[in-house]
C-alpha cells in the first residue's frame, strides 16, 4: 500500500483527530468537530492524499508512486 506520511506525522494525525472528534461529545458540542475524521483516517492510512499532490512524503522508506 502507498505510504506517504512517517511515525511521527502518523501519530500526531491521530491524536489530532481523536481530540477534534470528542469535542462532539465534550466541550462545545458542535459537529465542527467531525472534521476530526480526516486526520485521523489519513493518519490510521498512512496515506495524505494532499502530500501527494504538494509532492511531500515525510515517509522515511521509499513510497511506491
Amino acid at each position: 500500500m502507498l505510504r506517504n506520511e512517517g511515525n511521527l506525522d502518523r501519530a500526531l494525525r491521530i491524536i489530532v483527530g481523536l481530540v477534534l472528534l470528542t469535542l462532539v461529545f465534550v466541550g462545545p458540542q458542535t459537529y465542527w468537530g467531525l472534521v476530526g475524521i480526516v486526520p485521523l483516517a489519513t493518519g490510521l492510512m498512512g496515506f495524505c492524499p494532499l502530500y501527494r499532490i504538494l509532492g511531500l512524503n515525510t515517509c522515511p522508506m521509499k513510497s511506491n508512486s
